[in-house]
């Protein structure tokens, strides 16, 4: 079974180019199978002695202990894949997870920031010093491209083509795509470039980075998310903020300017446009908000 499940996990990273993070999230889903399987029936010896009946009572053993439904249907989706890797293997005859019903999620609408509130942040590191420079180069070319984390921190400095201002992104299983970027996002990273300095003894790896660390050497995610929360103190902004609030600001932002849903969708890297959608609903509900708000007959006003 861990045989299986390390052949797969392999396909992922090498034929799927899926991101260490995919990796350890499938890591993890096939883990907690396992556990539950475990202390139930006793150990798994391969794929094929895992029954519909098995899954299904591990689904229901995800209800119980009230797993977000977000989860449950990711932890399905895992399986699926799963099973249908063990197929072509010719590791099982059949994949018993398809039959598995996926619960129903509700999309949320993403939160982000008006324009007032993303100036305030993109404003609010110092411009006097090398790590202030660095962050407000990192959070302009974040909202400027709609980055995420992840591909910010991925960037390298050949990615950036200085004379046409766009940068070369490789988002999700390694797909690329050009981000182009704004003057403000420009001005600022030349502004960090000039005091960038990596560590004398950085590994080419971190050498070719755009954003580096104190220590010189390429940034985190995790270093990001803890770079934001201390300007969201300082400015007092929602807490609930977080790098990703940039990505939902940026397509947000658009929509309201007059961008059409497929440039949108090309700027953001995303495969499906139904996953871009999401965004025309927040600009509408902004529309109706403001029309509930202002219009002398609109449903809101009539109550007062």
């Amino acid at each position: 079974m861990f045989a299986a499940i390390d052949g797969f996990l392999r396909y992922l990273k090498i034929e799927r180019n899926a991101s260490e993070l995919t990796i350890k999230s499938y890591s993890e889903d096939f883990g907690s199978l396992l556990d539950y399987v475990r202390d139930r029936v006793g150990e798994v010896s391969s794929p094929s002695e895992l029954q519909i009946a098995q899954l299904r009572g591990y689904v229901a053993y995800l209800h119980e202990c009230d797993y977000a439904k977000t989860t449950i249907a990711r932890r399905l989706a895992s399986l699926r894949s799963f099973f249908r890797y063990c197929q072509r293997e010719g590791l099982v005859t059949s994949n018993p997870a398809k039959a598995l019903r996926t619960p129903r999620v509700g999309r949320k609408l993403p939160h982000f920031l008006t324009i007032s509130q993303v100036t305030q942040l993109l404003e609010s590191p110092p411009a006097n010093e090398a790590e202030g420079l660095r962050d407000r180069a990192l959070l302009e070319t974040m909202y400027s491209a709609g980055l995420r984390v992840a591909e910010l921190v991925g960037m390298d400095i050949e990615h950036w083509d200085r004379d046409a201002n766009v940068v070369r992104v490789y988002g999700k299983g390694k797909k690329e795509r050009i981000a182009p970027i704004g003057r403000h996002a420009v001005k600022a990273l030349n502004q960090w470039m000039d005091v960038r300095q990596p560590a004398p003894d950085a590994k080419p790896h971190d050498q070719a980075a755009v954003f580096l660390n104190r220590f010189g050497t390429r940034l985190t995610t995790r270093s990001v998310g803890r770079m934001l929360e201390k300007y969201l103190n300082l400015t007092g902004l929602d807490q609930i903020t977080t790098p990703h609030t940039l990505r939902h600001t940026f397509a947000t932002h658009l929509l309201d300017g007059g961008a059409d849903l497929r440039s949108v969708q090309e700027l953001l890297g995303h495969k499906s446009l139904t996953t871009t959608q999401i965004y025309t609903h927040v600009s509408t509900k902004r529309l109706k908000d403001t029309y509930e708000q202002a219009h002398p007959h609109a449903e809101k006003n009539r109550k007062k």
